[in-house]
């Protein structure tokens, strides 16, 4: 993973559009790691509790809009904290993106202490995600506030 913070540091120190880095940060974690099969950023809308959907990589989804409280994203816009869930079938609140989707990691990003948006990663295997991946999301996140 140390060779991938490098690289998605580079990204994040680009002079390109954000929505430009988002989009590549995206394009690198899903080409990267193998079990990452839709990586995408949802960001709050507004004064509005509900999350729009920003740049992603993976299948289309109808979720461009998630109310606050909604799926585990909805989950993590109010709570705030990172959300893991091995598997997906196994939650009651969970919104249904892809067939394919067995599990799901959700990172908030906080800016001055408020949380704007989360990255969201589904993966086509049952409990992939590792306390690594979930260090790197954190540190991502973290990066990636500094840049909106």
């Amino acid at each position: 993973m140390v060779e991938l913070k490098k690289r998605l540091s580079v990204i994040l120190e680009s002079p390109q559009d954000t929505n430009v880095k988002l989009l590549k940060i995206c394009q690198l974690l899903d080409k990267e790691i193998s079990y990452y099969n839709w990586t995408g950023f949802y960001f709050k809308n507004g004064d509005k509790d509900e999350l729009v959907l920003g740049p992603y990589v993976g299948a289309v989804t109808d979720h461009v809009i998630i109310p606050f409280g909604k799926g585990i994203c909805g989950q993590v816009a109010e709570s705030g904290e990172t959300f893991v869930v091995p598997d997906v079938h196994a939650q009651d609140n969970y919104l249904s993106c892809s067939i394919d989707t067995k599990a799901e990691i959700v990172v908030p990003i906080f800016k001055n202490g408020e949380n704007i948006g989360q990255i969201d990663i589904d993966s086509h295997t049952i409990d992939p995600f590792t306390k690594e991946d979930e260090e790197m999301l954190n540190w991502l996140c973290e990066e990636v506030a500094k840049i909106l």
